[in-house]
C-alpha cells in the first residue's frame, strides 16, 4: 500500500472511531476511567518504584488521573508530556496539587522548570487501537518519536494504551516507525497485545 494511501485509511479510520468515542455519554466515560483504576491494578505487577507516564485528557479521551492519583498514593513517580516543538515530547514530574500550564495539544501539565524524566511505564492515550496492539494517534507522530528516542538510550518502557473499548477496531496497517503497545488498558480489561 503506497505511504500516501496509506495515511488516507488512517486518517479516515481516526475519524470514524473518534466520532464512536465523541458519542460515548458522560457517565459511561466517568465509569470507565474509575473502571480501569482496578483493571490496571489486577492485571500489572508493579515494581517497588517506578516513573509512570500519563497524560492530562482531552476532549473525549478516557481519564486516566483516578489511576495516576493511585499510583502515586503507592509511591510511584508520576509524569506527563509537554510539546517542545512540532517533532519533540518531553516528560515532566507531575505531583497531584501542584500548579498546571498549558503544555501543547491541548493538554495541562507542570511547567518548564519541572524535572524531565524517562518514564518506565507509558500510558498512552491514542484514537484506535486493535488486538495486535498496533494505534493510532492523533497523527503528529509525537509518541512514536518519544519512545524512539527512549530506545535508543537502551530504555524499553512499558507501553500501555488507554482508551474505550468502543476504540477497538480489527486492524490497524502499521508502518516500520509505529511502535506497538504491550497493553491496551480498558473499562472492559487490560489486554495483552497478541501481536499476529
Amino acid at each position: 500500500m503506497a505511504d500516501g494511501d496509506l495515511k488516507m485509511q488512517k486518517a479516515d479510520l481516526r475519524k470514524s472511531v473518534l466520532q464512536a468515542r465523541n458519542a460515548l455519554p458522560e457517565i459511561f466515560r466517568n465509569t470507565a476511567s474509575e473502571t480501569i483504576v482496578q483493571n490496571f491494578l489486577n492485571g500489572i505487577t508493579l515494581p517497588e518504584k517506578a516513573c509512570v507516564s500519563g497524560f492530562w485528557p482531552i476532549r473525549s479521551e478516557i481519564d486516566p488521573r483516578p489511576l495516576m492519583r493511585v499510583l502515586e498514593a503507592r509511591g510511584m513517580t508520576l509524569c506527563v508530556p509537554a510539546i517542545l516543538d512540532k517533532q519533540t515530547i518531553e516528560f515532566r514530574t507531575l505531583s497531584f496539587g501542584d500548579t498546571l500550564v498549558e503544555t501543547g495539544f491541548g493538554t495541562m501539565g507542570p511547567p518548564a522548570d519541572a524535572p524531565v524524566v524517562d518514564p518506565d511505564i507509558m500510558l498512552i492515550p491514542l484514537a484506535a487501537f486493535d488486538r495486535a496492539g498496533n494505534r493510532i494517534g492523533y497523527g503528529a507522530g509525537y509518541y512514536d518519536r518519544a519512545i524512539a528516542a527512549l530506545h535508543h538510550k537502551n530504555k524499553h518502557p512499558l507501553l500501555i494504551g488507554v482508551a474505550f473499548d468502543a476504540q477497538r477496531v480489527d486492524h490497524i496497517a502499521h508502518e516500520p516507525h509505529d511502535v506497538a503497545l504491550n497493553y491496551i488498558l480498558t473499562e472492559t480489561g487490560l489486554i495483552a497485545a497478541s501481536p499476529v
